[in-house]
């Protein structure tokens, strides 16, 4: 039987990440634990599944922001076909992003081996003429 509820060190177990963590995804209203009546926090399999979703965002490279409105968070009545276009258009821009960046590191690649050829080049040419004096 799956768990319907878990403790803060359950779920920084699980996922690899401090209970510091969670309490700041906590506060910045990204997930929204329960509390017991000694005032512990248990959390849902929602929001085990929000932790998951807002960790695969960070990873990314998306901002909380980002991630909030991705998930749903910034507009309470979004239903899943919004949040869906929602993703969608945050990956085409990220795709982008890292399209781009990898373009301009193919140039950096591309300039780094024309200077070292030159480089290699005069040094044979350096050599050459000092052995030759």
């Amino acid at each position: 039987m799956k768990k319907t509820t878990y403790a803060i060190s359950d779920l920084s177990a699980e996922l690899s990440i401090t209970s510091r963590a969670i309490r700041f995804y906590e506060e910045k209203g990204l997930i929204q634990p329960l509390r017991t009546t000694g005032n512990q926090r248990r959390y849902t399999r929602k929001d085990r599944t929000r932790l998951k979703l807002i960790l695969r965002g960070k990873r990314f490279g998306y901002t909380l922001d980002e991630i909030a409105r991705m998930i749903g968070l910034a507009d309470v009545d979004i239903n899943e076909i919004d949040q869906i276009r929602n993703a969608l258009a945050y990956g085409d821009k990220k795709l982008a992003e890292i399209r781009h960046r990898r373009k301009e590191l193919e140039d950096m690649e591309a300039d780094m081996i024309r200077v070292r050829q030159r480089l290699t080049t005069r040094l044979k040419e350096l050599e050459k003429e000092k052995n030759h004096v």
